[in-house]
């Protein structure tokens, strides 16, 4: 699958273009698997045109049943996060694709980000912590049911801020999930507000991987931001933050 992104607002670097072709187009070998998780998820090396690039493989049939999300669409929900990140011109999940013929069948394949795993959203300092509002628009977006604080980090060597592990994004209905509520009730930028006011191609950017109701929702909620303009606070009635918060 091959996507067609807006240009937008530049707010981190956007990814290398010789990386995209290595994950859409290079051939990739299984070096090890992730333990942690109840998915199937694996480190690959990925070969394009005398280069070695790491990788994350998600085979779709490693994916474990959930009640609420349609099976076999984790990996495509992988892809639709970096799609937002992007048409947002956020860049904050690293470049991300459907590949129809991995080891073990179709699934995504992911740029594998080099970090500290010690350093995540619980020990940021005050001063990182301020730089994660593009995380929290695009979490609220996404309709992040799993946002976990070792899901946000910082390259090493660049500093550059990434957001992983979105397969469980997208639903239709609420069901955000976040340790991230630092700037509940704060007012959104306005630059950051600016990509949610066209969306007019979001409809035929998303449809090779989410669902038209999907979509949908994905609007209402770029319209509510675009009204309210401030990020909302944890709804009562129900649990607003994952487990474990890690």
């Amino acid at each position: 699958m091959t996507f067609d992104l807006q240009p937008s607002t530049l707010m981190t670097t956007p990814p290398n273009k010789t990386i995209q072709a290595a994950l859409t187009h290079g051939e990739y070998e299984l070096k090890g698997q992730f333990m942690l998780g109840s998915n199937y998820t694996f480190f690959v090396d990925v070969h394009h045109e005398g280069a070695e690039y790491k990788a994350v493989y998600k085979p779709t049939k490693g994916e474990q049943p959930l009640w609420d999300f349609p099976e076999y669409t984790l990996a495509l929900r992988e892809v639709a996060a970096y799609l937002l990140s992007e048409t947002l011109g956020f860049h904050i999940v690293p470049f991300t694709t459907y590949r129809e013929d991995g080891p073990y069948g179709p699934g995504s394949l992911q740029q594998y980000i080099e970090y500290d795993v010690e350093h995540h959203y619980f020990n940021f300092s005050p001063e990182e912590k301020q730089r994660l509002r593009p995380i929290v628009l695009f979490d609220i977006l996404a309709n992040n049911a799993d946002r976990k604080g070792s899901h946000i980090f910082f390259e090493e060597g660049t500093q550059q801020l990434f957001g992983i592990d979105h397969g469980i994004c997208f639903h239709e209905e609420d069901k955000l999930r976040t340790v991230v509520w630092d700037f509940a009730s704060q007012q959104i930028p306005d630059e950051m507000l600016a990509p949610l006011s066209q969306t007019d191609n979001w409809p035929s950017l998303f449809e090779h991987v989410l669902s038209p109701n999907e979509i949908s929702a994905l609007l209402t909620r770029a319209e509510i931001l675009c009204t309210t303009k401030v990020f909302p606070r944890p709804l009562q009635g129900r649990r607003a933050y994952p487990y474990p918060p890690v």
